[in-house]
């Protein structure tokens, strides 16, 4: 049994694809194979149940796999030291973000890092599903960490360090009735039209569950998936929106109020997977992140 036979073993079974783990492995699907068979073969078992539809794990495949990660991640540890000890830190690092997101500055962070630790490798990926699928990465290892906008309820498997947190806001048409109000409430939006992000960007899903809490189902008839484009729709009179004040400006005929009779906030966190120790450059990366937030600063 070698490190790489388990390098592959571990990419085989969070992928269940000897494809996708070869894809992310960035070798041919017949080496991923016969480190596998080879693998089988040294522990005199067989990890995975397979079918001409399927990949799966089996019993003795579950009970390998967090044995597997723990010995590569030791295994990464003991490079790391020795290569830090010898030429400073190295390593790669795999890191989600939400698009265009302003409240951190990550290519000036990521820039800073880089001069800091210039043999660190950094990949930046975005989800299409936003925050949901960027946690989702992480818990499957295909993300070492992520940048995201969920409850704490939708952060289940992960470390989390929150980073800072902004209110929502109502944007309605300057026309609309409640316009002029100082703030408005969630049940004076009965029976609105909306405009939102799709499902899986976490300020969607906490808006769906706030008015469920207030017993309200809504309709939202457009669905952008980009923030900075919604109050353009609310302009044009195609609903309303309740959205975090968060890369927002001030657009013409647009009324930003806020809400009234709840607390209801959007917090940016940090994630990596839960019951792992991150890697001394993950680490390295989190510590420069959450430095790089200000309570101070303005956000909106």
């Amino acid at each position: 049994m070698d490190s790489r036979q388990l390098e592959y073993f571990v990419a085989v079974a969070e992928e269940l694809s000897f494809t996708r783990a070869a894809q992310r492995l960035f070798t041919v699907q017949s080496s991923v194979s016969a480190a596998i068979r080879a693998l089988e073969t040294d522990l005199k078992t067989t990890l995975f149940d397979r079918s001409t539809r399927r990949v799966a794990l089996s019993a003795a495949g579950e009970a390998l796999l967090p044995e597997a990660k723990a010995a590569l991640e030791a295994l990464d540890r003991a490079r790391a030291a020795v290569e830090e000890a010898s030429a400073g830190l190295r390593g790669n690092i795999r890191i989600g973000t939400l698009a265009r997101l302003r409240l951190v500055n990550l290519a000036e962070l990521l820039g800073a890092f880089h001069r800091k630790y210039p043999l660190v490798d950094v990949q930046v990926a975005t989800s299409p599903t936003g925050s949901s699928g960027l946690a989702d990465d992480v818990r499957h290892g295909r993300l070492d960490v992520a940048l995201v906008g969920l409850s704490r309820p939708e952060l289940y498997g992960l470390e989390i360090h929150d980073l800072a947190s902004v209110p929502f806001v109502v944007l309605l048409p300057e026309s609309h009735p409640l316009a002029g109000q100082q703030g408005v409430r969630l049940e004076e939006l009965k029976g609105e039209r909306f405009v939102d992000m799709p499902h899986g960007f976490g300020n969607r899903s906490m808006v769906d569950r706030a008015f469920e809490n207030v017993g309200l189902p809504r309709r939202v008839r457009v669905e952008v998936p980009e923030l900075t484009t919604i109050p353009d729709y609310v302009r044009a009179g195609l609903g309303v929106a309740v959205v975090p004040a968060l890369e927002l400006t001030t657009t013409p005929d647009v009324a930003q109020l806020p809400i009234a009779g709840t607390d209801l906030t959007w917090t940016l966190s940090v994630v990596t997977i839960s019951g792992r120790r991150p890697s001394r450059a993950v680490t390295a990366l989190l510590d420069l992140l959450t430095d790089s937030i200000r309570p101070e600063d303005p956000y909106f």
